[in-house]
């Protein structure tokens, strides 16, 4: 997504003393041993699970308002404060708060230390854009046995390691969509490239993978070759860079899917400053209005969703799990506002809806 500038994370110091305060039946203590720590630190979470046990058996139902975690893959991404500015319009209607962290990278490895930050200042649920699959996994699992619910939002983590994931849209829907924008633009023929973000990267890898094969299985995609996966590496100067590399690497290229809104904006500048736009078509996925002025000209198109709304849905879900309103199971229902009802699929997934294909013709349409 589009970085503004790099972001210092703060290193939080949290001493025994801080994670005993206000839990009953408890005792504060200032005493910073090791042992004695790590003792704290057990108690904490043993204390916080057992306040909001009930009926339920193995449920942890908070009751009031809640605290969620938020944990960007980066915190200066404005599609990610975009979700927050969601996430803040949610708990403003039902109470609660809301805590943003701000990794630095966009790297599951940037994101552990926030992770076990938000274990810390006991939150009530963690919600997470996986970085990768797996690295946050461990500490992910911690946060659970402390009593903290964990969900996934826009990218997912190991099933396993959380309790639901919100999606944007159907992931082999993004997939498709991005192609057959493609496929529009370049008249179903000729080479492509895919200009991803990173090789880890979850949702981005997903559509790839979609996108391949339908390439092997629908005839009309016969005379479209996908030539090379490239990767911007979550920068704007990088994929602005690789964008023209691309274009001298391959000089028969015709168009280019970049799914990562940090890389579509800058390399449809690059391209545009060096005569090549136009030529090589560019889709992908993009805050619509930072790409405006190229998907006016008919040689750039998005595939686009309201971005608030993910956030708004995501701090229901969040509040629904963490008060027991629901569970997350298949067919569980989950009450979300102005959105009004959703259901969860067999994998713990909650879809958002439908994405658009953003075209000059509709473009207006998205204020973000």
């Amino acid at each position: 997504m589009f970085r503004l500038r790099p972001a210092i994370a703060a290193t939080v110091f949290i001493t025994a003393s801080a994670l005993m305060a206000g839990c009953s039946g408890t005792t504060t203590t200032t005493e910073t041993t090791g042992s004695e720590t790590k003792e704290a630190q057990q108690t904490t979470a043993e204390t916080k699970a057992a306040e909001t046990e009930t009926e339920n058996g193995d449920k942890n139902c908070k009751k009031g308002p809640i605290k969620v975690g938020i944990i960007p893959k980066l915190g200066t991404d404005p599609y990610m404060t975009t979700v927050r500015d969601g996430m803040k319009e949610a708990a403003k209607e039902i109470g609660g708060e809301v805590i943003y962290t701000e990794p630095s990278d966009a790297t599951g490895a940037a994101q552990i230390p926030f992770v076990n930050q938000l274990i810390a200042q006991q939150v009530d649920v963690i919600a997470i854009s996986g970085s990768d699959l797996n690295s946050t996994a461990p500490a992910l699992k911690k946060a659970r046995e402390a009593g903290i619910r964990v969900i996934s939002f826009d990218s997912d983590v190991a099933p396993e390691a959380r309790e639901l994931f919100i999606n944007q849209a159907k992931t082999a829907e993004l997939g498709e969509k991005m192609l057959d924008s493609m496929a529009n633009l370049m008249g179903n023929e000729g080479e492509f490239a895919v200009l991803s973000s990173t090789q880890t990267a979850v949702n981005q890898n997903a559509w790839i993978a979609n996108m391949k094969e339908r390439l092997k299985t629908d005839k009309k995609f016969a005379k479209m070759k996908l030539v090379t996966v490239a990767y911007g590496e979550e920068k704007a100067d990088i994929n602005a860079q690789k964008a023209q590399e691309l274009v001298q690497t391959y000089p028969k290229l015709k168009g280019i899917i970049i799914p990562a809104g940090i890389g579509l904006p800058a390399a449809a500048e690059a391209l545009s400053q060096n005569g090549s736009l136009g030529k090589v078509k560019i889709t992908g996925l993009a805050p619509a209005s930072l790409i405006k002025k190229y998907i006016a000209t008919g040689d750039v198109q998005d595939i686009w969703w309201n971005v608030t709304d993910l956030g708004y849905l995501s701090f229901y879900a969040a509040d629904a799990l963490a008060t027991c309103k629901m569970e997350a199971k298949t067919g569980a229902s989950l009450s979300a506002g102005r959105l009004k009802d959703f259901k969860v699929d067999e994998n713990g997934v909650v879809i958002l809806g439908p994405s658009t294909i953003v075209t000059k013709e509709n473009v207006d349409q998205f204020a973000f």
